[in-house]
């Protein structure tokens, strides 16, 4: 395949690197096989795999090259170019109807979840993309398992579903807030010092058997460092437009911090996986975020093999027996 991907159309503003500009100009020129296979390469130093031995003190909280505010339009730009390409897999998956694809976002407070997903799926069609934002359980979802109220939001095959917080809140404010794990109405012989290994491996098992049926996992660690949060809090603060965004409870958790931390350390070594795995990315700066986001998501369709479904030699002469008579109309 050698369709050229057309370069985003995004208005620039300032100064510009001199390494970003050069490196937009190749991305832009990039074949759809060369943009996957950039994709596959960049996303790969972000990807857990198996978490075996996954050490949260090796990955950054910042990106690994140089940048700074003349670089955003490019960033912007260079993101535009992988959302298009990301809407055309999308309708391919959606034309394909075998495989459905699951994102699940976890970070702390401020990390960019919700930024992120808006401007990573803004080409997708609705049709084929699912958002489910998971707050605090309510009465009914606690009268069930763990993952009973994920699993009604999965996504249908062709799809994608995307996923703002998860079960893995179970082994992270649940385990942090041991409290929380108090009311849920668990028999009480149940609650036993494994508990988080035993839902650690529930869950490797769910994500096993999902996998097993066509669909197919990636998770993403927003991986925010506590000072560019403290900054993110005071402006949400300051700005009149997102006070609704803040709550007392947001500043309170902060308390917990080293707690959150080792939670999501082991939650990622114990539930990271070749199928499943897990993305680390470095949220500080919110474009470079997702730029990983996207190369993420096009590398795991990509690996799908995902193509549109081919007719059979009947259906070709139909199709051209029906275009002849709509030719032939006057």
């Amino acid at each position: 395949m050698t369709e050229k991907i057309k370069p985003a159309r995004v208005q620039s503003a300032g100064k510009v690197s001199p390494k970003m500009n050069s490196r937009l100009n190749e991305i832009s020129k990039l074949t759809k096989k060369e943009l996957k296979a950039r994709s596959r390469k960049f996303s790969k130093k972000y990807c857990v795999g198996d978490g075996d031995k996954f050490s949260l003190d090796k990955y950054r909280t910042d990106p690994d090259i140089d940048l700074g505010p003349e670089d955003k339009p490019q960033m912007k730009q260079t993101l535009q170019v992988g959302v298009e390409a990301l809407a055309e897999m999308q309708n391919i998956l959606y034309a394909h109807d075998r495989w459905s694809l699951l994102l699940i976002f976890q970070a702390m407070d401020a990390a960019g979840k919700d930024g992120a997903i808006k401007h990573v799926m803004s080409g997708v069609n609705p049709q084929g993309c699912q958002v489910t934002a998971f707050k605090a359980p309510n009465a009914e979802e606690l009268d069930h398992d763990f993952l009973w109220r994920c699993q009604k939001q999965l996504p249908e095959r062709g799809r994608i579903g995307i996923f703002n917080r998860s079960y893995y809140e179970e082994v992270l404010v649940v385990r942090v807030h041991e409290q929380i794990l108090k009311a849920q109405k668990l028999p009480e012989k149940l609650v036993t010092e494994d508990i988080w290994q035993e839902r650690f491996k529930d869950i490797r098992n769910f994500e096993k058997y999902l996998y097993r049926n066509g669909t197919k996992v990636i998770k993403f660690f927003l991986n925010v460092s506590k000072k560019e949060q403290k900054k993110r809090f005071i402006e949400r603060i300051d700005n009149p437009e997102k006070n609704w965004k803040f709550s007392a409870a947001d500043a309170k958790e902060r308390t917990f911090w080293k707690d959150y931390m080792k939670a999501y350390e082991e939650m990622i070594r114990k539930t990271s996986t070749k199928e499943s795995p897990w993305y680390v990315v470095p949220a500080d700066n919110k474009s470079f975020a997702r730029i990983v986001i996207a190369s993420a998501v096009i590398n795991a369709l990509d690996e799908l093999h995902l193509e549109y479904p081919k007719v059979g030699k009947e259906k070709i002469a139909e199709l051209q027996a029906i275009k002849q008579i709509l030719m032939d109309e006057k």
